[in-house]
């Protein structure tokens, strides 16, 4: 659909009914995608945990990776997608006092295996399976807990099928909305693998069809970026998405949240952003870098000094400085109508926030008027509104006429 010469995409994970959907598996083309997704999946669905077995990590990898990678060579369209891999971790039954019991999976992994051995799926599965009865118990808890989340009715199925389209992004004018809660984070984890499958999915078109650089430029405009979760390699990909036309821009309240985000990694990526704006704030650490950043300046002092004795001397010195630009404690109190931008190849500057209303086109904001406000439910409607001047075609249908006995004599449900 067409709104003001811009196609519209929203993912929605506060109320999934004004949402498009989306499904991940959609955009798995090679074994290499299913080993991002998984990682992507894993990363952003720890709970803030740290440490800890890696075991149980590369563990749930191994069984992710072979039963997605089943789905997406073996199993048709319309059942790849989370709710199948839900079913098919939920039907894997391990008995402790029996290793030899194979589940339905089981089975249908070694009859896959019999046809195909060496199938990407079965080898990625039989590494699972050398972990005994107890273990593999507790990986599938492990697995249970981690995808609890599509056990709602409504995640399911907004993550049935794809209308997000993301592979179009950089062919087209495209506007992409992912809305996220900022109080619960417990479906954040989805934004965060269409970031990383934005990503990777941009580069690889950029690279492969466009000769290295995108058509439209993509601007990344990724508010409270450290609330998403971790997008996987952002270090990397802050470095070179830009020479493809793509840019992102990520917003903070404080410096520090990112550097708790991606450890060791933060520096990297501040260091790779062309330009920084500071809005105002109080974070110790943000404010400490910023004024180390910004440089000192050149100050003349003189001191001047008496002695009394049988005579009197004075001296006067005069001496060269050098002090902080700003100090924290004027970065701290800093007028809530400035800014501090630093751009790359230019000294920072103090300069004055814009007024948006004065900008031509703020009328057509729902801040000038309410009637602009715009209508998800209503653009997500499928339903057909034809208007009074269209001409159409109106068939009427008996379903009755259709209907034939069943050939047991039963009758047709």
């Amino acid at each position: 659909m067409q709104r003001n010469k811009y196609r519209i995409k929203i993912l929605n994970t506060i109320n999934f009914r004004k949402s498009h959907h989306y499904n991940p598996f959609a955009y798995i083309h090679s074994e290499k995608d299913i080993l991002k997704l998984v990682t992507a999946l894993i990363a952003n669905t720890s709970n803030g945990q740290k440490g800890g077995d890696e075991f149980w990590t590369k563990a749930e990898t191994l069984l992710y990776t072979a039963l997605i990678g089943y789905l997406h060579y073996e199993a048709p369209v319309e059942e790849q997608n989370f709710a199948t891999l839900v079913t098919l971790i939920n039907s894997m039954e391990v008995r402790e006092d029996d290793e030899e019991f194979k589940n339905p999976v089981d089975l249908m992994f070694e009859e896959l295996a019999q046809e195909k051995p060496e199938h990407f799926a079965v080898r990625q599965y039989a590494k699972y399976r050398l972990a005994a009865g107890k273990t593999a118990k507790s990986i599938l808890v492990s697995c249970g807990a981690r995808l609890a989340p599509f056990d709602i009715a409504e995640l399911r199925e907004v993550t049935a099928y794809d209308e997000l389209e993301l592979d179009s992004l950089g062919d087209r004018k495209m506007a992409l909305f992912l809305i996220m809660s900022d109080t619960d984070d417990t479906f954040n984890f989805l934004i965060s693998l269409c970031y990383t499958q934005l990503f990777n999915l941009l580069c690889d078109k950029a690279d492969d069809v466009y000769g290295g650089r995108l058509p439209v430029h993509v601007r990344c405009l990724i508010d409270e970026a450290a609330n998403i979760g971790q997008i996987p390699k952002l270090e990397k990909l802050v470095a070179t998405i830009r020479s493809r036309e793509i840019s992102a821009c990520l917003v903070l309240q404080a410096q520090s949240q990112l550097k708790a985000i991606y450890k060791d990694n933060c520096d990297t990526i501040i260091g790779n952003m062309d330009t920084k704006i500071f809005l105002g704030g109080s974070e110790p650490t943000t404010l400490k870098e910023l004024s180390s950043s910004l440089g000192k300046e050149t100050i003349d002092t003189y001191n001047t000094g008496e002695s009394r004795g049988r005579e009197t001397s004075h001296s006067l010195n005069y001496q060269k400085l050098g002090k902080a630009l700003m100090d924290i404690d004027e970065l701290a109190v800093l007028d809530g109508s400035k800014c501090i931008l630093q751009l790359r190849g230019v000294r920072p500057f103090l300069s004055r926030k814009y007024d948006i209303t004065q900008h031509p086109n703020y009328k057509y904001l729902a801040d000038f008027d309410k009637k602009n406000t715009f209508d998800i439910e209503r653009f997500l409607s499928t339903k057909l509104k034809p208007k009074p001047s269209e001409v159409y075609d109106v068939f009427e249908i008996d379903v009755s006429e259709e209907e034939e006995p069943a050939e047991d004599g039963g009758e047709l449900e």
